[in-house]
């Protein structure tokens, strides 16, 4: 990588980082986001980043400061970006580290008068940075993780590597109790997670009737309990999965917030999942986890965790990276509910 000098080690108390926005990219942050905690223990890290992730980031060991970047809302259009531009100045940053791409990240950055301004060049934004890192094509080939430690090794910073952890608190262990005895499901063998809806098309779901048939076998021979997770727009995906299984599931789509889903999702002994957000939060929290993967690319987007194993079918058309599949599905046709549910049973009794 060129185009990049060494970020300065001394006179640095207070780093903005600018974090990206949606919920797997966010946890695909975290080792970048240690590796500048690493570099500068004794700073003030704060993150600016989306309201809809901002919880993601408060259970952060390596984050002082969660700000939120509320558009739709007070910092919409052109008068709300001066507006958190002054509210940046007036915390007198001493550096920005932008994780996210666009310019208007170095915009605010450069508004804000934050003197050191580091990340990447793209979107045409080099002149606003002084630590400007040119990304080379190959990058968008590896990891995602890889892709924000890459730019801070091109900063001089130590960045090592690539597992991503979360760790809940006490709040967060009381919140799933209090919402699992609400539920009536305080006492379980098993608890079991399933996220079969996905943000970005159909093509990136397995099938209702296979999650269905993967529950139902957990629940015969485990005794567990299966809580389905998803936005209030994957809810639809959740009653097929429901209407195809015969036992009872827990359908908690659209009910929680991002904080109690962290909490639940914790607490569970197993997730099976798509390639979606919760996905990652699922391998961050160290769950076993299996990923399902069809159109989308599991060497760049996988879940990492030590406990995450992903089954995905070397189709000739994948990944297409389509949010609708315009022939046959094959990719996710060829994965079988078998399949994931031996690879769930090992998990559960073997471990990795």
């Amino acid at each position: 990588m060129g185009g990049s000098k060494t970020l300065p080690k001394e006179g640095i108390g207070k780093i903005l980082i600018r974090g990206t926005n949606w919920i797997g990219d966010v946890v695909m942050t975290l080792p970048a986001i240690a590796a500048v905690r690493e570099a500068y223990p004794a700073a003030r890290i704060s993150i600016l980043v989306k309201p809809w992730v901002a919880d993601l980031l408060r259970i952060s060991p390596d984050v002082d400061e969660v700000l939120v970047y509320e558009r739709p809302g007070v910092h919409e259009g052109l008068g709300g970006i001066f507006r958190l531009a002054g509210e940046l100045k007036a915390g007198k940053f001493d550096m920005a580290i932008l994780l996210q791409n666009a310019i208007e990240a170095a915009i605010i950055a450069w508004l804000a008068r934050i003197p050191v301004r580091a990340g990447y060049s793209t979107d045409a934004r080099g002149l606003l940075l002084t630590h400007a890192v040119k990304r080379p094509d190959d990058i968008l080939r590896l990891h995602q993780t890889l892709y924000y430690l890459e730019m801070l090794r091109a900063l001089g910073l130590k960045a090592s590597g690539k597992e991503a952890k979360l760790i809940i608190g006490e709040g967060e262990k009381t919140l799933a109790d209090r919402i699992l005895k609400t539920r009536g499901i305080a006492e379980t063998p098993l608890l079991v997670g399933m996220a079969p809806g996905a943000a970005y098309g159909p093509a990136k779901r397995w099938y209702p009737d296979r999650f269905a048939r993967v529950a139902d076998r957990l629940i015969e021979h485990f005794s567990a309990r299966v809580l389905l997770f998803g936005s209030a727009g994957d809810h639809a995906v959740a009653r097929s999965v429901q209407e195809r299984a015969r036992h009872s599931l827990v359908d908690l789509t659209g009910e929680t917030s991002l904080r109690e889903a962290i909490s639940l999702i914790a607490r569970c002994g197993l997730f099976v999942t798509n390639d979606s957000g919760l996905m990652h939060v699922a391998g961050a929290l160290g769950v076993p986890t299996v990923a399902v993967f069809g159109s989308t690319n599991p060497r760049t987007t996988s879940p990492v965790g030590r406990k995450s194993v992903v089954i995905t079918k070397n189709a000739p058309c994948s990944p297409c990276l389509r949010e609708t599949c315009p022939t046959d599905f094959i990719c996710m046709d060829l994965i079988t509910a078998d399949e994931v549910y031996d690879t769930a049973v090992t998990l559960l009794t073997e471990g990795l």
